[in-house]
């Protein structure tokens, strides 16, 4: 694995690249490199897997480290590094505000993206009560910001539609991921869950979108920007194991499907 830094006009990307073959490009929001780090593992068997801290979160620093992030940024940081790696156009695999950053990408710069799944986007924008899920974001921020963490996680959740997470005794977040999930309340969540696609520029730019939800997804909040997504290109969801993070949780059971897909021309 080769790892590295690039230096763009706001921020210091960091990035992994692993493996040799046809560009493949796993990205996430708020999720980084070290999520990804072992589906990037298996997928480099046979393709070049470029990771990476999306801007303000990991390694990947801010000039101004309470600038907020919007996928229409992550999209041109992606670009830059899809040209920097030279080994493009490239496949894409973005997961929740990831999925954002890739859609972004697509529209952005299509000359350098011949293949999008977006898996389950969080997108209220395509919604029809998108008015609403703002609201619900808006409060999440505001009880973040108030001090109650725990309060801003438990209505997250409530407002996904996730079931809660299992209990697991461990040491207590670093400094590094204190500051990942401050970045992610403050300065992401709001302007990646408000991106409203192009349709028209994603059809124009000749891009193959998939839109990926999770078979344990069924009647969550992403499940419905899923639908919605896929039913604006004509579509439906195509089907992945497991849930929202199953590419964490089993990489060895997401990548044949991850693989898979990426076939299915």
């Amino acid at each position: 694995m080769k790892n590295d830094t690039l230096r763009v006009p706001d921020a210091t990307l960091y990035y992994e690249l692993r493996g040799s073959g046809p560009l493949l490009v796993l990205v996430g929001a708020p999720m980084g490199t070290r999520f990804f780090g072992p589906l990037a593992d298996l997928l480099a068997a046979d393709n070049t897997v470029l990771t990476t801290d999306p801007r303000g979160i990991g390694a990947s620093v801010l000039d101004a480290p309470e600038s907020d992030s919007a996928a229409e940024q992550r999209a041109d940081d992606l670009a830059r590094l899809i040209e920097h790696v030279d080994a493009g156009p490239a496949a894409v695999f973005g997961s929740s505000g990831g999925a954002v950053t890739a859609l972004a990408l697509a529209q952005r710069h299509p000359a350098l993206v011949h293949t999008v799944i977006a898996h389950e986007p969080p997108l209220n924008e395509v919604l029809e009560d998108r008015d609403e899920r703002h609201a619900a974001i808006e409060d999440i921020i505001a009880t973040y910001e108030s001090g109650d963490v725990p309060g801003a996680w438990k209505k997250f959740l409530v407002n996904a539609g996730a079931p809660p997470p299992p209990h697991l005794e461990g040491p207590p977040p670093d400094a590094q991921q204190v500051a990942d999930e401050r970045f992610w309340f403050l300065h992401e969540m709001r302007g990646t869950s408000r991106f409203r696609p192009d349709v028209a520029a994603l059809r124009a730019g000749g891009a193959r979108i998939v839109i990926g939800l999770g078979q344990e997804s069924a009647g969550q909040l992403l499940d419905r920007t899923s639908h919605a997504m896929a039913a604006l290109l004509g579509a439906e969801p195509v089907l992945f194991p497991g849930g929202h993070i199953a590419f964490v949780l089993d990489p060895p059971g997401f990548a044949p499907r991850l693989r898979e897909v990426l076939r299915d021309e």
